[in-house]
């Protein structure tokens, strides 16, 4: 037994390595991706373009305006002379978040009066328009409660001394500087093992029965056990090279810290492999040739890095989805991932997310072997 499957796995490991096309898929694209997700998938806005009308030409007015020059978030790269031009330019795509100061502005701001500043932010990009209107609300509460305290100590200086204040301390845990990609990379380590594992393994065995090769083995004193172990080791063990590539990118290019135990990583990344490998033995037994098997996975792929809380939270999903998630291997991988990198944290706390992966990989292996086992009779 061992030594026909000895023979499979060498076998299996001369055709993926001889074809340069396969080369190429397991080293170069998974780097590739990752780079462009690491870089690309953010939430972080900077540099928004921003216009300003200023029909008070006052001092406050001006100080308003450079407090958002002065800013990361903000590009004010045009000041429009009216209302009308300064709705053309965000009509146009030429700016995101427009500010409208009204004449009497600095008149109201001195007299302790409310002086409105009118915010019009595109909100085609509704994050985007979120993240805008928050910093924008920021920049002007700071202002004007700076407006305030100076007034105060103008009329009665012993006032300011013993006025009471609130001062807000925040103590972000395990991302102090709160950087999306520390969020992101963690979760693109476990995408791309899901589209890799699965499109390698479906492809592997549909290769076979294209070319006819897959007839010519079963006449070999090979079993079907023997035959669907040897297929599938290989791509696990290509599977859980590819976990450590990308991973080592990662940490290195993007420097997300690695807090936990690498073990406790290994773990999860091995019983995720195993619920991957599982689903495309499945895809395989519905396909005869390698384009079903790359439409076929993509009906997976898709809805499982949706619905796995890579870039939506799962709670902001409607109640019937987020039951459907828990059928979702990735979803309890991100989790182990997330919270190996982050938090550091152990087998102790991550139990129930490799508990269910394993009991997911057991259910797919089970129903994907004996439905393959079916094709092959």
């Amino acid at each position: 037994m061992f030594s026909r499957m000895r023979q499979m796995i060498i076998k299996e490991f001369i055709q993926v390595f001889r074809d340069k096309r396969t080369r190429f898929i397991l080293i170069v694209p998974p780097i590739i991706q990752m780079m462009v997700f690491g870089y690309a998938a953010n939430y972080e806005i900077h540099h928004v373009p921003t216009v300003v009308v200023d029909f008070d030409h006052s001092q406050q007015s001006r100080e308003l305006i450079s407090r958002f020059k002065s800013s990361p978030y903000f590009e004010v790269e045009n000041q429009a002379n009216s209302s009308q031009e300064l709705s053309a330019m965000i009509e146009d795509g030429k700016a995101i978040v427009g500010l409208e100061i009204h004449a009497g502005f600095a008149q109201a701001l001195l007299g302790g009066q409310v002086a409105p500043l009118q915010v019009i932010v595109d909100a085609t990009n509704s994050n985007s328009a979120f993240l805008a209107a928050s910093y924008v609300s920021q920049i002007a509460l700071g202002y004007a409660q700076e407006v305030q305290r100076a007034r105060i100590y103008r009329i009665a200086p012993q006032i300011v001394e013993v006025m009471p204040s609130v001062q807000l301390e925040s103590r972000p845990w395990y991302n102090p500087r709160l950087l999306s990609r520390w969020f992101f990379v963690p979760g693109i380590i476990g995408s791309l093992t899901l589209v890799l594992v699965i499109t390698l393994t479906a492809f592997g065995v549909v290769r076979e029965r294209e070319i006819g090769t897959l007839e010519q083995i079963m006449v070999t004193p090979i079993t079907p056990a023997e035959f669907i172990l040897s297929k599938t080791l290989p791509f696990f063990l290509i599977g859980l090279f590819d976990v450590g590539l990308i991973a080592l990118v990662g940490s290195l290019w993007f420097h997300v810290p690695f807090r936990g135990n690498v073990l406790v990583l290994v773990t999860g990344a091995v019983l995720f492999i195993l619920c991957m490998l599982g689903v495309g033995l499945l895809t395989s037994t519905a396909c005869t040739t390698q384009q079903q098997a790359l439409v076929t996975s993509f009906f997976f792929i898709m809805p499982a890095v949706t619905f796995s809380g890579f870039g939506f939270p799962i709670s902001t999903m409607p109640h019937w989805l987020q039951l459907a998630t828990y059928a979702n291997p990735l979803r309890y991988f991100l989790v182990v991932l997330r919270g190996t990198y982050l938090k550091g944290v152990g087998m102790d706390i991550l139990w129930p997310q490799m508990g269910a992966m394993a009991g997911l990989g057991l259910g797919l292996l089970t129903i994907s072997v004996l439905r393959f086992r079916k094709s092959l009779d």
